[in-house]
């Protein structure tokens, strides 16, 4: 009898901090094991899966939309290669904090991939924060992706204080029927065993929201490692859907930021969210800031060289001022 491959869907809005959670759970999986993992984001350019290479993931991505649109055909392309190359003993999917998870779990116990899958809990992570904070509560997408949670997991809480604890509290007892499972945690530090809590049917508040508002792809699929044309210094993309703007931008591996004048940049840059991976005067620094809080991370020395180049990538929810930011990017470029 063929062995479906466990799978799990790890969603919840911008900056909750699931790729934290999914590179901790990378970093704690049993040594003999093969996990990979599916990255989906709004931006064109992606960060996430040169930021898993930290942990050496198998990572496929696919951004510029969301990886259930256009026929579902960007996901199945990218799984279907995903599980042929990798053979992995287990999956892991991260939408994008703007798309709807639905669809990618209508896809994933559809026809064919019900004999390849066995598709376990959705994981939600919430920042209990925003429960308070109409621009998230009143949001389509980050409804459903709490309605169609088996695991709703508060994060950042060393952050948080009783009024958020209480409010995750309230929400969690809201459901009938009740979630599977409700944690509280700091760093994204998820619990393997959560991923094998059953997944459970669920009904979602706006079923139409997102066939009327789809973040299609630009591009079906994009090589994470691919190599700018040697003429080309850098390349900025843009997206815009359903209210958020994301504007990115791809340099050469030879150039090198200034650490101290990027770091200072990026401390009190105005944006929803940032992401980076950069190549500066002091190592390879993952830079990741949300609402102007800012984390670093230095990238591991035997994981830099995998880093083939520069990577930033800016979303908000106004019109991203693009020229203005490159000229900022080109300022601090030391060579």
């Amino acid at each position: 009898m063929k062995t479906l491959i466990p799978t799990n869907i790890i969603t919840g809005f911008l900056g909750v901090g699931k790729t934290t959670a999914i590179t901790h759970l990378l970093k704690h999986k049993p040594q003999d094991e093969i996990w990979s993992v599916l990255v989906n984001e709004f931006g064109e350019i992606g960060i996430d899966g040169a930021m898993l290479k930290s942990v050496n993931a198998n990572v496929r991505e696919v951004p510029g939309g969301c990886i259930c649109c256009v026929a579902g055909l960007p996901m199945k392309i990218a799984l279907n290669m995903m599980i042929a190359t990798t053979k992995p003993d287990r999956i892991i999917i991260e939408p994008t904090g703007l798309g709807h998870p639905e669809e990618i779990i209508n896809t994933l116990l559809g026809e064919y991939y019900d004999t390849v899958l066995d598709l376990r809990a959705t994981i939600t992570l919430i920042d209990p924060r925003k429960l308070g904070d109409s621009r998230y509560t009143e949001n389509a997408n980050f409804q459903d992706q709490i309605a169609l949670a088996d695991v709703l997991v508060a994060n950042k809480t060393d952050v948080c204080g009783e009024p958020e604890r209480l409010a995750f509290d309230n929400l969690v007892a809201s459901f009938e029927p009740p979630k599977q499972a409700a944690f509280w945690v700091e760093q994204g530090a998820l619990d393997a065993a959560w991923l094998d809590l059953p997944r459970t049917d669920h009904s979602v508040k706006n079923p139409q929201h997102h066939k009327k508002n789809r973040l299609s792809p630009q591009r079906e699929l994009y090589n994470a490692a691919i190599r700018l044309p040697e003429n080309e210094r850098f390349v900025r993309r843009e997206n815009a859907a359903n209210g958020f703007y994301s504007c990115g931008w791809l340099f050469q591996p030879e150039i090198q930021f200034n650490f101290n004048q990027l770091f200072g940049w990026l401390s009190g840059a105005d944006f929803l969210r940032a992401k980076a991976v950069m190549h500066t005067n002091e190592g390879v620094y993952m830079f990741n800031a949300e609402n102007g809080v800012l984390s670093v991370n230095e990238v591991p020395l035997q994981s830099s060289d995998e880093i083939l180049d520069s990577r930033i990538e800016v979303i908000d929810d106004k019109k991203i001022l693009a020229d203005e930011v490159e000229q900022v990017l080109l300022g601090v470029i030391i060579k």
